[in-house]
């Protein structure tokens, strides 16, 4: 016999199976000896009191029923001799594209102008070095963005697609079954390595293509309909569909619509800073304790408000983590977070940024669509030229940089290529430091303990999303101008973070099956 309860236990409980069906055994008024096994279905922390409880949905086995293990792992045919579906970019988009055409008997041809995702690893070391390759770093490279940011798996986008489906692939490529547990499931940027490799090795295996170190540089157009694309070696590749899975950061591909005159628009997106506290203030402010619970994760927060009008908020907050340097160029600074699996880290990181506008953008209306990128241009161009001109990140005590006052000391950080004082108030336009001042200030007054000069803010977090949409039909989401051509993903504005991005990929790949139909 199987019930599904919901229960609240203690941390150190919620660690322990046989604490879980003896308060499991209370819930239900019955003997603890008649329950033959549990299994957890959902997982979250509750710390608004200062007695910290986990709630859990289980389901209660009893009568010598027991919980059957689930094989997560699909069983893909071979598609080598189907329809070819070109797929531009590796991260979460394209890989997910690529399982599901094979699904659907489509073969995917993926093309990605980085590495695969062990040889990325040497020009992530470059560039903490301050050496930056342009086709290889944080957001270039099999597995996107996300793979060697941080992992996390949180989204709000449950109406486009299945979100445990998506998780349930992940696990079937190797991560834990407890994403389909937590609340706020992260698996971290030293295990998605493993997991991404897994995932190329199941679409090779199953006739799919991949191509690394393969940069597209011209579209293949015949009239209103895509043919294909040429990589940067001038070879032609031809597909009957191009899915267009580039990211947030590739420029190149912006322009190269914009040159064969395919529509782009501008899009909203935010900018802002990142701030490190030390791990130690936000566990004692969320968790309301001096020392944190070896039986806690490393406490995360998020916040919202409007200053003027305009939204500042968290991004990507990354507890025991660390702040990574990720531009995709020379002559840039622009950070990041990430975090490993434990959260080990003595260091906390968010993004903390203002929503930008079309209308926040008068300067730059000269270049039409491009008006957001060359402002983040600028930004990062000012960042490095404050940061001395290598990956050094400028950067200002938080309550110094709240009170217009230069930072004649910093405190210690995790950002490797190191930071430099720098007057980032005077630095960052009035419309992002002026709302940064005062959200700061309200964010202090919501968690104690969270203003104070011992945080670090560093500039400039820029890349939380693209500044330029690639439109495309709300149905067939194709582009209106030209047939077979599907946007896809984060760069062409249709998500925000590794499971949004996945299920737009899958999206894409049921609309060119039923296109074929």
């Amino acid at each position: 016999m199987q019930t599904e309860i919901t229960i609240s236990v203690s941390p150190k409980a919620a660690t322990d199976k046989e604490s879980i069906k003896l308060c499991s055994a209370r819930k239900q008024n019955i003997d603890v000896n008649s329950i033959s096994d549990i299994k957890i279905h959902k997982r979250s922390i509750d710390a608004r009191s200062r007695k910290i409880k986990i709630h859990l949905r289980v389901s209660v086995f009893t009568k010598g029923e027991v919980a059957i293990p689930k094989n997560y792992q699909k069983e893909y045919k071979n598609v080598a001799s189907a329809t070819p579906i070109i797929i531009v970019g590796s991260g979460p988009a394209g890989i997910f594209a690529a399982l599901r055409l094979i699904e659907l008997g489509l073969k995917p041809i993926v093309l990605e102008r980085g590495k695969n995702v062990i040889e990325r690893r040497k020009d992530l070391g470059k560039i903490h070095k301050h050496e930056v390759n342009p086709d290889s770093n944080y957001c270039f490279g099999e597995g996107g963005a996300g793979t060697y940011s941080d992992g996390k798996l949180y989204t709000r986008s449950k109406k486009r697609g299945s979100v445990e489906r998506i998780l349930k692939i992940l696990v079937g490529h190797g991560a834990v079954e407890d994403i389909l547990i937590d609340a706020h499931p992260h698996i971290g940027t030293n295990k998605l390595p493993k997991i991404i490799a897994k995932m190329r090795k199941n679409i090779l295996s199953n006739g799919g293509e991949i191509h690394f170190d393969c940069r597209v540089e011209d579209l293949i157009i015949k009239g209103a309909k895509i043919e294909g694309v040429v990589d940067q070696n001038g070879n032609k590749i031809l597909g009957h569909s191009v899915i267009l899975a580039t990211g947030h950061s590739a420029r190149d591909i912006f322009y190269l619509l914009k040159q064969h005159k395919i529509k782009i628009e501008t899009k909203p997106f935010a900018m802002g800073v990142r701030i490190e506290h030390p791990q130690l203030i936000i566990d004692k402010a969320q968790y309301h304790c001096n020392i944190r619970s070896k039986y806690l994760p490393a406490a995360s927060y998020k916040f919202v408000h409007q200053v003027n009008g305009k939204g500042v908020f968290s991004f990507c907050m990354c507890p025991g983590g660390h702040i990574v340097p990720s531009a995709t160029a020379p002559r840039e600074v622009v950070v990041n977070g990430m975090s490993a699996s434990t959260r080990s880290s003595r260091y906390a990181n968010s993004g903390m940024v203002v929503a930008i506008e079309q209308v926040d953008l008068i300067k730059y209306t000269k270049y039409g669509e491009f008006a957001g990128l060359v402002f983040q241009q600028d930004m990062e161009k000012m960042a490095w030229e404050a940061g001395g001109k290598t990956q050094a990140a400028p950067a200002q005590r938080m309550v110094d940089f709240t009170n217009g006052k230069f930072s004649n000391t910093l405190n210690d950080c995790s950002y490797i290529p190191g930071i430099n004082s720098a007057p980032l108030h005077e630095l960052l336009p009035s419309m992002i430091s002026h709302r940064l001042q005062e959200g700061f200030k309200i964010f202090g007054r919501k968690m104690k303990g969270y203003f104070t000069n011992e945080a670090n803010i560093l500039g400039v977090e820029s890349r939380t999303s693209s500044p330029v949409r690639i439109p495309r039909d709300e149905v067939l989401l194709t582009h209106p101008q030209i047939n077979n051509l599907y946007p896809c993903g984060e760069g062409a504005g249709y998500a925000g973070g590794i499971v949004s991005a996945a299920i737009d990929g899958e999206r894409c790949a049921n609309a060119i099956k039923k296109s074929l139909a």
